[in-house]
């Protein structure tokens, strides 16, 4: 099985028998004032817990979901389920994160590309304006990496927790951990970035114009309005296939994927239209994407605030958000990444070393990509337990 089979489906990984069967929980706010200042009425997103909490309320660990998944982290929905969540192997009794120690929280995004599920809980472009009681389409304020973390900060505020023991995230989910150390240093204890950065580089944000650009090109985009006509369900597969080219590395992609077409189709040598084996295989997986999870709006509005990301205030230097980084931490990085360097991360934990902080560098060791980081995570579940219970 290929690493992207395993990253986007898993539908041949085993499911957790050690975690109890988990739920979607929704968590509802009248309304949310957003960094630009607009006021976002009736907010909903979804959450997944795994432990108990205990009487101090202080043995949380928060998990944020990477750019194209949700808060289903780990265990099974149903008995039956074929697939875990993304992190089962090291969410669990006796796992790297230990639920006989941890309450673990993870919490879907505001604008998660998922809405089309019929799991996933978000308020973003094509949830009801109460307003107007029509989607919202691109009326939908433009929403920060921040404002996803204010909406988590409100539910822990309903659950009364007063301490993160550790926030972890993987990507995207790096940023909001980087993000919750930051505007909140003292409610951290510890923070596991991932694959991730404490800002958006000038290059990643122009790469990523590459994930929703065939979107706004589509005819059945509609400038944001094809809700209740046909979807540009062709551009998101588009898209996500530009994603796949940066999330996985050509290693993996020569390993994995044959690079020919299938033996005695002589298509390939009178037409322009025919597909290579690995086109065929990532397209499948894009088009599984394209009609059963991801709403084009809540692609671009999740892209955009990707590109928006500097940890603590908007328009500071990342210099100066790091500043407010108190919280012992574990940078994570897969060593073949090609969205978020190597070298970045090392240069992070150095300024985070320069200032003072307990921050240590792990590399996961792996041809994978990006994705690696979901894949082969356990590689580094010593290093992820060992930082969750070192004083």
């Amino acid at each position: 099985m290929t690493l992207m089979e395993k990253a986007e489906m898993r539908c041949q990984k085993q499911v957790s028998e050690t975690l109890p069967l988990v739920c979607k929980n929704r968590f509802n706010m009248d309304n949310i004032v957003l960094r630009s200042g607009k006021i976002l009425k009736n907010v909903n997103v979804g959450w997944e817990s795994y432990g108990e909490l205990n009487e101090q309320r202080d043995n949380v660990i928060l998990i944020c979901h990477q750019y194209s998944s949700n808060s289903h982290a780990a265990g099974k929905y149903h008995e039956d389920d074929l697939v875990p969540g993304y992190w089962d192997e090291v969410i669990g009794p006796g796992k790297a994160i230990d639920t006989r120690d941890f309450f673990v929280i993870a919490i879907d995004s505001l604008v998660n590309l998922n809405s089309k599920d019929g799991i996933t809980v978000t308020t973003g472009p094509a949830t009801i304006d109460p307003d107007t009681l029509k989607p919202y389409g691109l009326k939908f304020p433009i929403v920060t990496i921040p404002d996803f973390v204010n909406v988590q900060k409100a539910l822990l505020d309903s659950l009364q927790i007063k301490r993160l023991h550790c926030v972890i995230g993987f990507s995207m989910g790096a940023m909001q951990a980087y993000q919750w150390a930051a505007a909140y240093p003292e409610y951290v204890s510890r923070i596991i970035p991932i694959s991730g950065s404490a800002d958006m580089s000038a290059f990643a944000c122009f790469s990523v114009d590459g994930w929703t650009a065939p979107i706004k090109l589509d005819a059945h985009w509609q400038g944001g309005n094809y809700y209740g006509d046909e979807e540009p369900i062709e551009s998101i597969k588009l898209s996500f296939l530009n994603l796949y080219r940066q999330a996985l590395h050509p290693i993996h992609i020569h390993e994995n994927y044959a690079d020919g077409w299938t033996e005695g189709d002589l298509a390939a040598t009178q037409t322009l239209d025919s597909k290579l084996q690995v086109h065929q295989a990532l397209e499948i997986l894009a088009e599984h994407r394209a009609r059963n999870t991801t709403d084009a709006n809540h692609m671009l509005y999740m892209t955009r605030a990707l590109q928006l990301f500097r940890a603590g205030t908007l328009g500071s230097s990342v210099e100066k958000s790091l500043a407010n980084i108190f919280a012992k931490t574990l940078v994570i990085q897969v060593k073949t990444d090609m969205i978020f360097p190597v070298s970045e991360a090392k240069d992070t934990v150095s300024q985070l070393k320069r200032n003072g902080v307990s921050a240590h560098y792990v590399e996961l060791n792996s041809n994978g990509g990006h994705l690696a980081a979901i894949t082969d995570i356990a590689l580094v579940g010593d290093g992820i337990r060992a930082h969750l219970t070192n004083e």
